[in-house]
């Protein structure tokens, strides 16, 4: 039963690198914004709160149709990186790292904030006495206590990365071997006679990933609360 097929084994690779791909390329960024929206108080901060967030109550075929008109070849922003750069969005794997990416940078932002949130601010005060610039207070004292939200920031976006289906087949369609992931897979195997075994398979394989990836998170949150928290 669980013997599977060469191309249901091409939709589960290519699921965990558009995971992979879409959670590193929003880290950085989900780190900005969290630290931006935890520290600061500046006009347009509720504004900004409330599109991070945006995502997560547009239905997912919105914010798909959104990002193919903007990033499509003849969008605006899709048009320009094409001609200049040489970069497609539409239709490709890129495009469903893309959308991916976008869906579940609410939950990394998310996570992230309320760890920046949770940590005592003298002890940053304490590492600016002492000399230590901004950046450097940031990277040495803020980013490692705040090390186990950012953990589960990043399992909670590349979960719901290898999860994601309404956007991305709006976005980039259900091409097998460039952007079938394992729910567009499941999908298409729902629809043909005989696909049920297929889909329970792909089901399972989807489970299983998204549990370990799950216990790998409270793992690791738990070694870096050790070392920068002593419990």
């Amino acid at each position: 039963m669980f013997d599977l097929t060469p191309e249901e084994w091409t939709a589960v690779a290519l699921s965990l690198r558009i995971a992979l791909v879409a959670t590193v390329v929003a880290l950085p960024f989900g780190v900005a914004v969290a630290w931006l929206l935890a520290r600061k108080n500046f006009w347009g901060k509720a504004l900004l709160d409330g599109i991070v967030h945006l995502p997560l109550v547009l239905p997912p075929v919105v914010t798909g149709y959104l990002l193919l008109i903007w990033f499509g070849r003849k969008g605006a922003i899709g048009s320009f990186l094409d001609e200049y750069f040489g970069i497609v969005f539409s239709f490709r794997w890129t495009g469903a790292a893309l959308a991916c990416g976008v869906m579940a940078f609410p939950l990394l932002v998310r996570a992230i904030r309320l760890s920046f949130e949770a940590i005592d601010r003298r002890l940053e005060d304490a590492a600016s006495t002492l000399g230590a610039n901004g950046f450097w207070t940031f990277a040495t004292v803020t980013l490692p206590l705040a090390l186990p939200g950012v953990i589960a920031g990043m399992v909670l976006c590349f979960a719901k990365a290898l999860g994601e289906f309404g956007a991305t087949i709006t976005f980039v369609s259900n091409i097998p071997g460039e952007t079938q992931t394992i729910s567009a897979a499941i999908y298409t195997l729902t629809q043909v006679p005989g696909g049920d075994a297929a889909a329970l398979r792909l089901v399972v394989i989807a489970i299983v990933i998204a549990l370990a990836a799950l216990i790998a998170s409270e793992y690791f949150a738990r070694r870096a609360g050790m070392r920068y928290h002593g419990d």
